[in-house]
């Protein structure tokens, strides 16, 4: 049973001192300040103390400091507590029956757990528990600042409200006014008639109007009624609902409709509504209006769990108006663990035509797309092996130029993986594939693959030699052979190879630093003989990209429809310069294979010279805010290049960088790749890319754009051009405001995700 407050009095021996309320029931009527405290023990849960008034004038900044970190510092179980703790009320004096209410003036506090109300009187009524308080009245609950005309409140159950507050949120830095805020519990409270704003100051940047504003900070979501979003004083939008989080998280809503215009669809208009159906899965729809075509409805999900994860997407456009036909794209990719050792993976990706990812995406990395891959692994883990089920294929989206051939399906494919380490000493593995190919116009057959290995490490501080033995044997059967063709063939390729190096250490200093260089010769041969492999089929080779991983690798081909005849070796020599906390400063290399025989296993009728062209790298960071790399491929025919890439990277401060790259492909390629983030101005940054092709003498992507930042709110402006096919581009232009807190509004696709993917070390505006 809850206890009545407990009243208390002295005598009148010093009359300036406010009253002070101790621990002896006196059912009678106090028409002025009680002289002195008495001391007491603790009260009991439930009951009222009544202390001299200390005002917050007179408190020392230690103490406010601390009063303050009070608040703030109260967690869920003190909360919890709060409806136990003792009710203390300072004033300056007080009149009243304790069994039945008790009127409180001058300068009174009233303080219960993480509640405290300050205002020139109060009443208590103790039958109710309530405190109802009017003139200036100043509450701080659990952190948060109310300041209004009155208030009432239930102390048990913290429920009441405050009429004509202005009130400050600690939460997330809310401010705003309001006719009233009813307080229903600890966390939720209903803003009637109010505004509300992260921004500080009395006329903030932006502010949202609303009739009735739902604050939960259980759920950590607002819920707005009929509102008004204004910006510099200008109202921007105007809905019958939304929803925000409280604190940054994801909750579910309405999100802020989204405008944009593309020169296909003409102008259009998003208006997605998020789903956060739990912490680990949610979904988005988002039907999208555009005007020359129609309506597009789309449908994003995300989940993720202890033994599974996974991502699908589905939109789509019934009667396409420009083309009379229904469009629709898919992508889905999933991964769970339905055992211990058993695992299943699917990627799959579809689209309804050619022009579907030119007609409808509006970022480089989507029109790009040209092979839709769909696969599903099923794969079971031993101990020391692994066994593979694969079946998959690619949907082909043509490019109205250049024609790109459809690769083989693979329905299906199974495979074996063996391998262990430092048995006896030795090194082994064995690699099992069983796949059946088919394609609707080539021939289609299956094909079976054993490669056992077997290789002997012989590994001492600063020296490295393994030898290795390998032995690749495939048999085909073709199932619709052409006519006058063999439909089986077998082909057996042993392989040796030894890789062999050096490392050699020394102190050295570059640039005022003490580093370690390193100088790291390696040598690696390979021996395998020819076998005639000009009447079997090619389901999957195609020869190897020539880099520094690929020289040391036993097979110039990828795939396994042809083993390259070899006799050679590689020589690359690497150099380190190693920092004493381990990062590298500066790597150096070059590399060279040289051939000891004529090379006859060819996909393109080539005739191979006796060397490989020249490799050379270096990437390293010249000081502590500038980076470069370097790579280059010279013939050692005509001494020219035929691959170059050169880049520097510049970032002397967060939010100030500049990119420069030069890329180089003999007869295909050459290109000038500039990007940067940089500051113009206080609190304005200039954001911009330009790829330009010196031999189409044209843009190939580029996008320019400013970014401002204020305390609450940032603004970008973005134009985007890119490549949809070989010969076709497409432009775009983004406008987004971000305000902290509430939304991001714009026109156009997401400028983040254009910056972020083009300018490498991009940094948001808003980022700290």
């Amino acid at each position: 049973m809850r206890r009545k407050p407990v009243l208390s009095h002295s005598p009148l021996l010093f009359p300036t001192i406010p009253a002070i309320l101790v621990s002896v029931l006196v059912p009678a009527y106090f028409s002025q300040a009680m002289a002195q405290s008495i001391p007491s023990d603790k009260p009991e849960d439930g009951q009222v103390k009544i202390q001299p008034q200390k005002r917050p004038d007179e408190m020392s900044a230690k103490e406010l400091l601390q009063d303050q970190k009070r608040l703030d510092k109260l967690s869920e179980k003190q909360k919890q507590d709060d409806k136990n703790a003792p009710v203390t009320i300072r004033s300056g004096s007080f009149i009243g029956s304790p069994e039945r209410y008790i009127k409180f003036e001058h300068d009174v506090e009233v303080i219960k757990g993480g509640t405290k109300i300050n205002a020139d009187e109060a009443t208590y009524r103790n039958l109710d528990d309530e405190i109802e308080a009017i003139g200036r009245v100043n509450m701080q609950r659990y952190g948060d600042c109310y300041i209004g005309d009155s208030v009432r409140m239930k102390l048990d159950s913290n429920s009441g409200f405050v009429t004509n507050p202005v009130y400050k949120l600690l939460r997330n830095n809310a401010q705003g006014h309001a006719a009233r805020i009813d307080f229903q519990d600890e966390e939720r409270s209903l803003i009637t008639r109010g505004t509300y704003s992260t921004c500080e100051g009395l006329n903030p940047d932006w502010y949202l109007e609303s009739d009735t504003l739902n604050l939960d900070t259980g759920l950590d979501r607002g819920t707005a009624g009929k509102s008004v979003i204004y910006f510099k004083g200008v109202p921007i939008l105007a809905t019958p609902s939304l929803t925000f989080p409280l604190s940054g998280a994801r909750h579910s809503g309405i999100l802020p409709p989204t405008l944009g215009a593309s020169s296909k669809g003409g102008p259009e208009i998003m208006v997605p509504y998020y789903f956060n159906i739990a912490p680990n899965r949610d979904l988005t729809v988002y039907p999208k209006l555009i005007a020359r075509r129609g309506l597009q409805l789309g449908l994003e999900g995300r989940y993720l769990g202890e033994t599974y994860s996974g991502e699908t997407s589905v939109e789509g456009l019934l009667n396409d108006r420009v083309t009379n036909t229904n469009r629709y794209a898919v992508a889905s990719i999933h991964q769970q663990q339905l055992l211990p050792q058993l695992v299943l993976s699917w990627n799959i990706n579809s689209a309804s035509d050619d022009d579907y990812p030119a007609d409808f995406s509006r970022t480089i990395t989507k029109t790009a797309q040209r092979l839709l891959l769909r696969e599903a692994n099923l794969t079971y883990f031993g101990s020391f092996w692994n066994v593979g089920l694969r079946t998959s294929n690619y949907q082909v989206l043509q490019d109205p130029v250049s024609h790109i051939d459809r690769p083989y399906d693979r329905l299906p494919q199974l495979q074996l993986h063996a391998e262990q380490h430092d048995v006896a000493g030795l090194d082994w593995s064995l690699d099992t594939i069983l796949t059946r190919f088919w394609h609707p116009t080539q021939v289609r057959g299956d094909r079976t693959v054993i490669n056992p290995q077997i290789s002997l490490p012989l590994v001492q501080a600063g020296v490295f030699v393994i030898p290795k033995i390998s032995l690749h044997a495939t048999s085909y059967h073709l199932v619709n052979p052409d006519p006058g063709k063999e439909a089986d063939f077998h082909r057996v390729v042993p392989t040796f190879s030894v890789d062999s190096g050096l490392v050699f250490e020394r102190k050295t200093n570059m640039f005022d630093k003490e580093l370690t260089q390193t100088l790291e010769p390696r040598l690696f041969y390979v021996n395998t003989p020819y076998r005639d492999q000009s009447s079997m089929p090619n389901f999957d080779s195609a020869v190897a990209d020539f880099n520094f991983a690929q020289i040391f690798s036993e097979n110039r081909f990828t795939g396994q429809d042809r083993i390259g005849d070899s006799n050679q070796i590689t020589a690359a020599l690497i150099s380190r310069f190693i920092e004493g906390n381990g990062d590298e400063s500066l790597k150096l290399a070059i590399g060279q294979r040289f051939y000891f025989n004529t090379q006859k296993v060819t996909l393109d009728n080539t005739v191979s010279p006796s060397r490989s062209d020249l490799l050379l790298a270096a990437i390293g960071k010249i000081s502590t805010t500038l980076t470069g790399e370097m790579a280059l491929q010279l013939s050692q025919t005509d001494r020219q290049s035929v691959r170059a890439n050169y880049g520097i990277h510049w970032q002397p401060s967060p939010k100030k960088i500049l990119n420069l790259e030069y890329r180089y492909q003999r007869n295909s390629l050459e290109q000038v790749d500039v990007s940067t983030q940089w500051p113009l101005a206080d609190r304005w940054y200039a954001v911009g890319r330009s790829n330009y092709s010196m031999m189409d003498k044209k843009l190939v992507d580029g996008l320019l754009g400013f970014e401002y930042k204020a305390d609450c709110w940032s603004l970008r402006f973005l134009a985007q051009r890119f490549a949809t096919t070989s010969v076709n581009n497409t432009s775009g232009f983004s406008i987004q405001l971000e305000l902290n807190g509430l939304a991001r509004l714009g026109f156009g696709a997401n400028p983040l995700d254009a910056l972020k993917k083009n300018i490498t070390g991009y940094q948001s505006a808003n980022d700290r």
